[in-house]
């Protein structure tokens, strides 16, 4: 009696089992939204690409003339593009299947190995980060479809609202706890004797690594 007693005012305040899963996908993900979106990635795919610009300041992905500086913002706007014809799709095949879990699974690790993969994002090999990026960025949005699909399934009405903000601020929490720790890490980076691209790629490469693991949580509820 006592640990039901106990148990229940700590469900009122953090929600069911599932509900506690569901909220920790938001702190798996906005990872990569903080530290390889907003912080790290653009200026660095930049540099690199930079360096494999010819003399004008132009490199040709597929042929197609693009000045160095803009690659990256190309690339935000092609992976965005690619979400508005797939994620419709998705968003239907998650509202008629049982699929979700298992879609937001997949994608999920797609995004977070693609993360992953920039850590070998060096020189000039700039496609091979733009590539990444693309895949994970799509990867990304499409797995908040599958998760968004969860809520209705875990909640009630009277308690979506409350769900959902927890949600939000697990994600705003996880994402700013290693945007925080990476910026501690590439500020004290000669302290390690590790060179500005060196900690820039391991930053990188921590988000895919916080993703995938912590996703593991609502996968398993």
């Amino acid at each position: 009696m006592s640990a039901a007693t106990t148990s229940e005012p700590r469900r009122r305040l953090f929600g069911t089992r599932e509900q506690v899963g569901w909220y920790f996908y938001d702190w798996a993900n906005s990872a990569f939204s903080t530290t390889v979106v907003s912080v790290f990635l653009g200026p660095y795919l930049t540099a690199v690409t930079k360096a494999a610009a010819d003399a004008s300041g132009f490199v040709y992905p597929l042929g197609i003339p693009i000045r160095a500086d803009a690659f990256f913002p190309y690339m935000v706007s092609l992976s965005v593009l690619l979400q508005v014809f797939v994620l419709p799709v998705m968003g239907a095949v998650v509202d008629y299947t049982h699929l979700k879990k298992r879609l937001m699974g997949i994608f999920a690790y797609i995004g977070a190995f693609s993360a992953m993969g920039l850590f070998f994002l060096d020189g000039t090999n700039y496609l091979l980060g733009g590539t990444l990026f693309v895949i994970a960025n799509l990867s990304f949005g499409a797995s908040i479809v599958c998760y968004n699909a969860f809520l209705p399934e875990i909640a009630t009405p009277n308690e979506r609202d409350r769900v959902s903000s927890y949600g939000w601020a697990m994600g705003y929490l996880g994402g700013g706890i290693l945007l925080a720790l990476n910026l501690v890490f590439f500020s004290m980076r000669e302290q390690f004797g590790i060179s500005s691209g060196d900690a820039v790629r391991i930053s990188l490469a921590s988000a895919g690594v916080w993703w995938a693991l912590f996703t593991l949580l609502p996968l398993s509820r």
